[in-house]
């Protein structure tokens, strides 16, 4: 299980052939890399479930291969399918928000951790994996550097062509969202205890079989779809991840695609993700987020990868209002993106209203 995700197996992988299974949507949430926070927040699971469903079908009416295979519908006969496959409907035929996504499988080998100084083995990853695993990266592309994107503290508006503007300086990011003038790609750990962004030559290498550019590629043309939906519908995509797998010379897009917790939206200037949680947190629950900084901080000199066994502190509950705020926006937002109506909630102005008078 994944902190957010539950993992079904119904065919596993081999070493020659992709597997089935199944994604399970649940509602929790997880930010600062956490794992499963205290809170559950309600419709959730099944907003990323019909988010991202939507999206994969996008993908596939362009032609850009994915693990997808449709979603099972909560109001159809179990018994239903056809081949194993019970209910598994494409989206547009579910008759209620689904939260279950059939999927190929790869194969997912463990990645080893040696110590500080020779880090994570990815010769044994890929050796057990050979030539059909989940590349183990995250290929991260960016249209807008907003409030809160990591990319501020690592490079500057000159990096990016950003002073040419005169109203942003080479080496200071103005406080609101920047638009950049060509999206970014960058590649950053997977399999990690933490996160970490990579040079181009270091995520090439681990990589393994993969074809960097091609990676690259892909990522490129995910953003566009997703773009181009998000203008469709009223928002503006400012930023995303895709995984993918790897499976006899071929690249398919993996994981999930275009939700609010993989993706950065804003609409009508406010932002859409779970952004607002990990906000909301540095705002109202400082002192767990200054004890995460700096247990990742301390795992560098040990021989353990956990950072969390050096945390001190655990992150607080979630106020109520808190909670159902976030359920509504993660449910208005996908009735907007995907134009029906899934969820009796208000629209997505109204939940962007109450979101900001907490």
């Amino acid at each position: 299980m994944t902190s957010v995700k539950e993992f079904r197996v119904d065919e596993p992988a081999t070493a020659d052939s992709l597997g089935r299974g199944r994604f399970v949507f649940t509602d929790a949430y997880s930010v600062f890399d956490w794992g499963q926070m205290p809170d559950a927040i309600p419709r959730k699971g099944a907003s990323l479930c019909a988010m991202g469903a939507f999206n994969f079908e996008l993908l596939e009416d362009e032609g850009i291969p994915t693990h997808y295979r449709g979603v099972a519908d909560p109001g159809r006969d179990v018994d239903a399918g056809e081949e194993g496959e019970t209910g598994i409907v494409p989206l547009a035929d579910a008759t209620a928000p689904p939260t279950e996504m059939a999927i190929d499988l790869t194969q997912v080998p463990d990645l080893p951790y040696e110590d500080p100084e020779a880090g994570y083995d990815y010769d044994a990853f890929h050796a057990a994996g050979g030539e059909n695993y989940l590349v183990p990266l995250e290929v991260v592309f960016r249209n807008r550097v907003p409030v809160g994107s990591s990319l501020r503290r690592r490079a500057d508006p000159a990096d990016f062509g950003l002073d040419a503007d005169p109203d942003i300086d080479a080496d200071e990011w103005p406080d609101g969202p920047v638009d950049l003038p060509e999206p970014v790609v960058e590649f950053s750990t997977k399999y990690e205890q933490q996160d970490r962004y990579l040079t181009r030559a270091e995520a090439d290498q681990i990589a393994g079989r993969a074809d960097i550019d091609a990676l690259e590629s892909l990522a490129r043309d995910v953003n566009r779809v997703v773009t181009e939906r998000a203008e469709a519908a009223g928002f503006v995509h400012e930023d995303g991840k895709i995984e993918c797998l790897y499976t006899d010379g071929e690249l398919r897009v993996a994981d999930v695609v275009g939700t609010f917790d993989e993706n950065r939206f804003s609409y009508g200037g406010r932002g859409i993700s779970k952004e607002v949680v990990r906000q909301w947190y540095k705002a109202n629950d400082p002192a767990w987020v200054e004890a995460v900084t700096e247990a990742k901080t301390a795992v560098a000199d040990r021989d353990i990868d956990d950072w969390r066994e050096l945390c001190e502190r655990d992150p607080e509950p979630l106020p109520q209002a808190v909670v159902d705020a976030v359920s509504e926006l993660y449910a208005a937002g996908t009735n907007a993106y995907t134009d029906r109506e899934w969820f009796d909630v208000p629209d997505i102005e109204a939940a962007l209203d109450t979101v900001d008078g907490l």
